[in-house]
Parts: structure tokens; C-alpha cells; sequence
């Protein structure tokens, strides 16, 4: 556990016992920035997400009844329910921790009554995943101050549940997945049909990983990513007339592809076409990065960026704008934008002995051409979830 992470640590449980007057335990998640393999989880595809030295916390400590309530550090605000009745949070943060607690639930966890406390430096809105950080650590807490345990996986998919019915994003379970499982120094290609992943490790000598958040924000529950999400569905029952057997995108070739496209309406074919095409450029990825071929890497990452502008259409002019910049900058092998779109964050894969400069570089110039100062973050693939405190 790096020492930033220990401060933050203490420095909850310090606000929980002023607020709660009890020692709590502490439990984090990180959150987590895709390398590629976009829009592919809830396609049964392929992604390569690491989780990042970036978390959320969630301090926590038992209550002699069946209430949980929570306080959030960051943003304000408190909430309280009883367990198994309804709850409608007014606080957006609110929603996945009533979400997870209603979910376990069902899962038939014996909960019991907790207070919670919640601080993060992982950024809201930049793609991310910080509602998946929070969704975890807090699945966590829950069950630990009930006596419970539960599988990692297990967890991902009550988190997933609960966003998909509380936040109302239709969610694939790569954001939860990781934030469970994540292992330091590596990115995790996860088969999302299977649940299996294959560690791949990154090599932090000659490349780092920098955030870019155009400080565009995007809202995922405003209704864009749901409409990708039928558009690939209605791709399949039209695709399985001529290769019946196939249920998502990812039992589709490009070759077979190619020869039913135009079977396809316009804007269908072209998310499909983008689907099948991210999956096989993750699965060379993977080989790229596990062979330190960052050229190659780079290159995909490129194609991918612009499969999502053009094929998906998931991107923005501000996101579009910093690849163009990244593109101009020395030591970058290949930039793409990152989590579902609609503003949020680029990923960049720079040259170790450039990433300061790419840093200055790119902030100046896009706070010239934008008037908005990017926020830039040099990441680090670090652990999943668990109890540090």
C-alpha cells in the first residue's frame, strides 16, 4: 500500500470517528482506465483495463440496528435508510450505495445496520470509473461489518446489477471486475462471456500511461450509451439470420462480417462493424503489450479512437482535439479516448523519458484552443479491492 494511500486512509478514519465517534475499519477500490477494448463488455467481447493508484474509501463501523447511513467526504452530504425498505437518495452518490445494499440483500447477505463514510481522489466524470470504485469498496464495507464474505467476481456482478438498476446505465461488468481484481504492474485482458482474465504486465521502464480529462463531463445515464446497447442487440437477431447460432457480437468475425454488412441498416452496421473490430484489435493488443511492441500498441490504440469517432460515434470535438495534439507530441506511441464518451478522458501511452514534457505540452495547448485546463494524470496499474485499515 503506497504511502499517499496510508494518508488518505487516516485521514478518514480521523473524519469518521469526529463524525461517528467510533474507530471504523477501512476498505478502498480503485478506479480504472481501459488501454482498449471499448463498448465490447456488455458485447460479451474482450477488454484491457488496469485499475489505478487512484481509490475510493469507505470507512465504516457495525450499528445496533437495521439503518445504514452514509456521509460523503468529497461531496457533500448525508443519507439513511432501513435495510429492505425503499430508499430515494437526493444525492447521486447516494444511488450506488443504496443500490449495493439493496442488491446484496437480494443476494440473500445478511446485513446488518452500518455507518459509512466515503472519500475519493479517483476524478467523477472523466471516464474513470469512479462509480465502480465506489460501488466496491462500499460492497465491501457492507458485508465485512456484517460478518460476510463473498467472492471478488461474485461482488463485480452485484455491483454491475446495481448500476444497471439504481444508476440506470446498462453497464458491461468490466469497470467492477477490475476494481475487484486488479493487479499491480499489470492490465487485466478479461473474456466478459467468461469472467476468465489473462494478466498482462505493463512495461512501467520505457512507458507510462497518462489520463487526459478534457473536463468535458459526460453523463452515461442520459440515455446514448442504452441506445448503442440496443443498436449491438438489434445487430445480433438481424446478423443471426446468416450465422444462426451467434449470441453478441463477439461470436462474429470480420471476415463473416464483411460478407453480411450490407444486409444491415447504416447505423447498425456501423456499431457493429466497430464492436468486431475493437474485439480482435484487444486480443493483438494483449499480444502487443505481453511482447513489448509499444509501436504496435500505439497503433491500435489510434485505430480504436477512431473506430469510436467515426463507426460508434462516441466521441467529441474536445476529445478529438487532445488525440490530435498527443499525436504532434514526442514519445507518444498511441492515444485513444477512454470509458463510454461523450466527453471524459483520453489514455496516452507515452514514452517514459517524455511523459513530463507530453504533460506541459498538451495542457498548454489544449487550454488554447478549449479555454479549459485539462487535468493530467500519470497512472499506475495498481491492486484491486480490499480492507486497508
Amino acid at each position: 500500500m503506497g504511502t499517499n494511500e496510508m494518508l488518505t486512509a487516516d485521514a478518514i478514519c480521523a473524519q469518521f470517528i469526529e463524525l461517528y465517534g467510533r474507530r471504523p475499519r477501512v476498505f478502498s477500490a480503485p478506479g480504472r482506465v481501459n488501454l482498449i477494448g471499448e463498448h465490447t463488455d456488455y458485447n460479451d467481447g474482450f477488454v484491457l483495463p488496469m485499475a489505478i493508484d487512484r481509490r475510493t474509501f469507505v470507512a465504516a463501523a457495525p450499528r445496533d440496528d437495521m439503518t445504514i447511513g452514509a456521509a460523503s467526504a468529497n461531496e457533500g452530504g448525508r443519507i439513511e435508510f432501513e435495510i429492505a425498505r425503499e430508499h430515494s437518495s437526493g444525492h447521486d452518490w447516494g444511488k450506488y450505495v443504496y443500490g449495493m445494499a439493496e442488491c446484496l440483500r437480494r443476494e440473500e447477505f445478511d446485513l446488518r445496520g452500518a455507518d459509512l463514510l466515503i472519500a475519493s481522489d479517483v476524478p467523477i466524470g472523466a471516464g474513470l470509473s469512479s462509480s465502480a470504485a465506489l460501488e466496491i469498496a462500499t460492497g465491501f464495507a457492507l458485508l465485512d461489518v456484517s460478518g460476510q464474505t463473498v467472492d471478488p467476481v461474485d461482488l463485480a456482478l452485484v455491483a454491475q446489477r446495481a448500476e444497471c438498476e439504481f444508476a440506470g446505465t446498462r453497464c458491461g461488468i468490466m469497470d467492477q471486475y477490475v476494481a475487484c481484481l486488479g493487479i499491480e504492474g499489470h492490465a487485466l485482458l478479461i473474456d466478459c462471456r467468461s469472467l476468465e482474465y489473462r494478466a498482462a504486465p505493463i512495461d512501467l521502464e520505457n512507458a507510462r500511461v497518462v489520463v487526459c480529462d478534457s473536463m468535458v463531463k459526460h453523463n452515461l445515464a442520459s440515455g446514448e450509451y442504452n441506445r448503442r446497447r440496443a443498436e449491438c442487440e438489434d445487430g445480433v437477431r438481424r446478423l443471426a439470420e446468416y450465422l444462426p447460432g451467434i449470441q453478441a457480437l463477439r461470436d462474429v468475425e470480420i471476415a463473416d462480417f464483411e460478407l453480411y454488412a450490407n444486409a444491415l441498416p447504416e447505423i447498425v452496421r456501423r456499431r457493429c462493424r466497430h464492436v468486431i473490430t475493437e474485439n480482435a484489435r484487444t486480443v493483438a493488443a494483449v499480444k502487443a503489450l505481453e511482447s513489448g511492441a509499444l509501436v504496435q500498441f500505439g497503433e491500435l490504440m489510434y485505430a480504436s479512437h477512431e473506430s469510436l469517432r467515426r463507426d460508434y460515434e462516441v466521441s467529441c470535438g474536445e476529445l478529438d482535439m487532445l488525440l490530435s495534439i498527443a499525436s504532434r507530441c514526442d514519445g507518444v506511441f498511441g492515444a485513444r479516448m477512454t470509458g463510454g464518451g461523450f466527453g471524459g478522458a483520453t489514455i496516452n501511452l507515452v514514452d517514459s523519458r517524455h511523459a513530463g514534457e507530453f504533460k506541459e505540452k498538451i495542457a498548454k495547448a489544449y487550454q488554447a484552443e478549449t479555454g479549459l485546463l485539462p487535468q493530467i494524470y500519470i497512472c499506475k496499474p495498481a491492486e484491486g479491492a480490499g480492507s486497508i485499515a
